[in-house]
């Protein structure tokens, strides 16, 4: 079987779904170790490059671009699988956590700050040290002109300036139209085009349309257990149309699930919604995961079977569409990027994915570097610094500098 020659590629995914703490952009510098350095799956060049493919399109983008490091590998069954691979432990301790959080807080929803949560204390500044790595070792590659270099800092400008998701695509599109300008010829190579497999942009579409429809039937209808295919349409949608990653998602949730425009009708608290957020954050993995926790709340009151129905529509609902479209996507950019334009842009778009990776560790520290306070906790730079450095100049395996620190902050704070 041809698989075959792809797990010890699997079972590196398998580790890296456990020890990728920090969102998108501490996943990066995961991905540097993981997949450039130790297993040299794709170049430093290359993981940019599909990154900022990934920036460009809805959905995880740290997922994304993990899929298509399979996809180089091993076409889409190998990508399938690394999906599934990478998506799981996330959506099941977030599946797990809808179902203890009434156990830990029964009554009322204290949140998470009533679990044990001492042994992630040092989770987000290790994660920065983690961003700060990736983005060093990017530059060395990316960044090489004076160009480049002031795409970059105009990169980081922004980025920390204006706190929005829709910022990244606007800062590609203009890094791309500035390189652009360059004279840089394009290798005489001759690749064959890649086929462009329409069935998956046929079944997105025919997907969003059936579960709208039977959404608004289920709802006219009043069909038993019918809120789960309301909870498939929203998540699809959800799926579909959001870019910036899981902070982008939870407004999104709350005004589909929580706020309903002063009507008794939501399906969960914001405190609920809140409190998944907030525990999605020491969970490695896709920040995606968090549907799964909700999912299994929307659907709690029909007991643990239609809970566990809850948290696995959830998850499917939200990463199938994004999925989809990469899938169809991909290989129209595989065959644009031999053109001239497509080809100097992404000289640009490279140097903007680094400003963006380390304007996302500066925004990251700042929201870590005080406490209740106002004084700053010089621990978590310390943190940080000794992280970049066992990166740098150590040959420590990335999922043991992550245990390391699961154990500092258990035997620090107990």
């Amino acid at each position: 079987m041809m698989l075959l020659r792809h797990v010890p590629f699997l079972k590196s995914v398998f580790i890296y779904s456990f020890t990728a703490f920090g969102g998108p952009q501490g996943h990066m510098g995961m991905m540097v170790k993981t997949f450039v350095q130790k297993r040299k799956d794709v170049t430093e060049d290359e993981l940019l490059e599909l990154n900022a493919f990934c920036q460009m399109l809805p959905g995880p983008s740290s997922t994304q671009t993990v899929a298509l490091i399979a996809m180089k590998r091993g076409g889409i069954p190998l990508a399938c699988i690394t999906l599934l691979l990478w998506v799981f432990p996330a959506a099941f301790i977030m599946g797990l956590f809808s179902f203890l959080i009434f156990y830990f807080s029964p009554g009322e929803m204290h949140g998470y700050k009533d679990l044990p949560l001492n042994l992630f204390a040092y989770i987000q500044p290790m994660s920065v040290g983690f961003v700060c790595y990736a983005a060093a070792r990017m530059m060395q590659t990316s960044i090489r002109y004076i160009a480049t270099t002031s795409i970059m800092l105009g990169s980081i400008a922004a980025t920390v300036l204006i706190r929005s998701p829709w910022i990244f695509p606007v800062l590609l599109l203009v890094a791309g139209t500035i390189s652009n300008f360059s004279n840089k010829r394009i290798p005489d190579t001759q690749q064959k085009p890649k086929k462009i497999n329409w069935i998956n942009l046929w079944l997105f579409a025919l997907i969003f349309l059936i579960a709208g429809v039977l959404s608004e039937v289920a709802r006219g209808n009043h069909w038993a257990h019918g809120e789960i295919y309301h909870l498939f349409e929203n998540f699809y949608r959800f799926g579909s149309i959001v870019f910036g990653g899981g902070q982008a998602l939870l407004p999104m949730m709350f005004y589909q699930f929580a706020n309903t425009h002063g009507q008794n009708l939501a399906i969960v608290t914001s405190q609920q919604l809140l409190t998944g957020y907030g525990m999605v954050q020491a969970v490695p993995g896709p920040v995606f995961s968090i549907c799964s926790y909700v999912g299994g709340l929307a659907m709690n009151k029909y007991g643990p079977f239609w809970q566990l129905i809850g948290c696995i529509t959830a998850t499917t609902a939200v990463f199938l569409p994004n999925t989809l479209l990469l899938f169809f996507f991909f290989p129209i950019y595989e065959n644009l990027k031999h053109h001239v334009i497509i080809f100097r842009a992404l000289e640009g778009i490279n140097a903007a994915i680094v400003g963006i990776i380390w304007a996302s560790g500066i925004v990251l520290f700042q929201s870590i570097s005080f406490d209740g306070n106002s004084s700053f906790i010089w621990s978590n730079l310390v943190v940080v610094i000794i992280t970049f450095c066992l990166l740098h100049f150590s040959k420590i395996p990335s999922p043991l500098i992550v245990i390391g620190w699961l154990l500092m902050g258990l035997t620090l704070h107990m």
